[in-house]
């Protein structure tokens, strides 16, 4: 799968995407912002959302399949 990052996430993690192969126990969103947030922590930060293949969700949503996970940033502006 590929995990894409944006705004100050991509200078969290240092890249801006990653190929990686998901454990076969992250079966969810919120599962691979844990999974992933052991090695990134920025990440798990409530105000990150994240979009699975280009659709944003507030809640768990199944990865099975999934081409791309997106993590964002909060969005501020004024």
């Amino acid at each position: 799968m590929k995990l894409t990052f944006f705004g100050r996430l991509r200078d969290a993690v240092g890249a801006g995407e990653i190929d990686c192969s998901i454990p076969a126990n992250v079966g969810d969103s919120e599962a691979l912002r844990a999974w992933i947030g052991e090695q990134y922590p920025a990440l798990l930060d409530a105000s990150v959302r994240i979009a699975i293949d280009d659709v944003v969700s507030s809640g768990p949503v199944p990865i099975a399949g999934v081409a791309e996970a997106a993590f964002l940033p909060p969005v501020s502006g004024g």
